[in-house]
Formats: C-alpha cells, sequence, structure tokens
C-alpha cells in the first residue's frame, strides 16, 4: 500500500523539529481512554510534554490486530483492571480520540500494521521534506513553457457557432508539415469537418477520395502559388474516413 503524504507540509515545521513519537498499542490505548474519559475538554494531552519544542507526529504498530486480541472472549474470567480498562476501548472510542487530538492539538495519528509500512511512510515524508525547496523555488519562479496568452486558452465558440471554424482551422493545423496557409485553404473551400465528409462521400473511387484536396490553391503573399498537395489531402481523408484507430497517418502510413 502506497503511503499517503499531505501534499504540503505545514511552513513552521522546520527539518530539525520534526518529532515522530511512536506508541505501542497499549500505551496509546492508555492516552485514549483518558481523552474520552475527561469530563468536558481535556486541558492536556496525553504523551506530549508541555514543554515540547514541536508538534509530534504519532504512530502506533498494529493496533488493530491488539484490540482483537484483546477482545472480552479472548479474556480470562477475571482480569485485571488494567486490562478491563483496555478491553472497553473499542474502535469507536478510539476514533473519538482521534477526532480529539485533531481538534485539541491539531494532531494527526499514523496507524500502520507493521514496520514495512511504518518505514514506508517515513521514507515518504522525507522525500516529501527533500523536496520541499525545490517545489517552493518552482512556484515563486514562472517558466518560459508556461502557458501564457490567447493560444493557451484555445478558440472560443459562442452559442451561434460563430468560431467553430477557427476550431476546424485549428484542427488542420495539428497535422504535421501543414502551415497557416496550407490549413486556411482547406478550410476556405470546406469550413466545415462535414461539408468535407460529404465531398469524400460522394467520391467514387478511393483513389478520388483521397486526391480530393490535392489541388486546391494555396494563397501565399509574395510567393508562388502552390497546392495543398497530394500527402496532406490523403492524410485529412484518412483522419476522417479510417474506422482503425491504430492506424498511423503519417510516416509512410
Amino acid at each position: 500500500r502506497v503511503p499517503q503524504v499531505p501534499a504540503e507540509l505545514p511552513a513552521e515545521d522546520g527539518p530539525d523539529l520534526l518529532l515522530l513519537l511512536l506508541l505501542e498499542p497499549r500505551e496509546f490505548l492508555r492516552g485514549a481512554a483518558q481523552l474520552t474519559q475527561a469530563s468536558g475538554l481535556p486541558s492536556s494531552v496525553p504523551w506530549i510534554s508541555p514543554e515540547s519544542p514541536s508538534r509530534p507526529h504519532l504512530a502506533v504498530i498494529g493496533l488493530d490486530a491488539y484490540l482483537w486480541s484483546q477482545h472480552p472472549s479472548t479474556q480470562p474470567e477475571d482480569p485485571p483492571e488494567e486490562a478491563q480498562q483496555e478491553a472497553a476501548t473499542s474502535w469507536p472510542k478510539v476514533e473519538e480520540a482521534l477526532v480529539l487530538l485533531q481538534l485539541l492539538a491539531d494532531m494527526d495519528v499514523l496507524l500502520v500494521d507493521s514496520w514495512q509500512e511504518l518505514s514506508q511512510h517515513v521514507c515518504a515524508f522525507t522525500k516529501a521534506l527533500a523536496q520541499r525547496p525545490c517545489k517552493q523555488h518552482r512556484d515563486t519562479h514562472a517558466f518560459a513553457f508556461c502557458t501564457a496568452g490567447r493560444w493557451a486558452s484555445g478558440q472560443r465558440v459562442a452559442r451561434d457557432g460563430s468560431g467553430l471554424r477557427g476550431v476546424w482551422w485549428r484542427q488542420i493545423k495539428q497535422f504535421n508539415r501543414v502551415s497557416p496557409a496550407v490549413a486556411q485553404a482547406v478550410v476556405a473551400a470546406f469550413p466545415s469537418p462535414r461539408l468535407l465528409q460529404e465531398a469524400l462521400s460522394a467520391c467514387s473511387t478511393e483513389q478520388e477520395r483521397r486526391g480530393l484536396l490535392a489541388d486546391l490553391p494555396v494563397n501565399v503573399q509574395g510567393r508562388r502559388p502552390r497546392r495543398v498537395g497530394p500527402d496532406l489531402s490523403r492524410r485529412i481523408c484518412l483522419f476522417l474516413s479510417t474506422t482503425n484507430p491504430d492506424l498511423l497517418l503519417d510516416l509512410g502510413s
């Protein structure tokens, strides 16, 4: 099981102030009984000295198995008073104590079943601490590749459909080796994918379909007139007509 580590660690907990307090199930149940049996809100929290410079993190190994072993059916007829108190601390009482610890001391308790699970949590927590300076530096500095500007938000489409032509132009532009002028030539001839699909369906042969867009003129100011070409025409035809999800539209497909 992968341990859950908080995404952000408290800012006041520096590397020198973190303290993991490991408790035996019996010791934890004693403190839990004190918390739940106190009249009103407890003034102090067990296991923690008032002079403690930091708020420790509690961990208990094997609490579930210990509670099961302390079930009344597995105990002798006249158990000691201390054992009776521990047996009376059932899971509802443990959960109540966990809530009190969270409310009174802002303290979480890690309940694990084995030393291996505890070591995994400690390793993950240590890794989060080691990465915190880098993440803080990353969050305070902008990266050059961060999306910014109008293009990052995509094409805006209104309720009346205006903007759909721009979406179609962007889709054509996503093909490899397609310039804005070539994409504009395709969109000018077929303003929507539906119109192009209808034109492809009207073709009588596969060769005619694949070459439907090849002779579309591409107008670039200051340059010789040219055509869309058979390669892009074939790729767009396959893109709109193929039923094979693994088909490559490029690299000689």
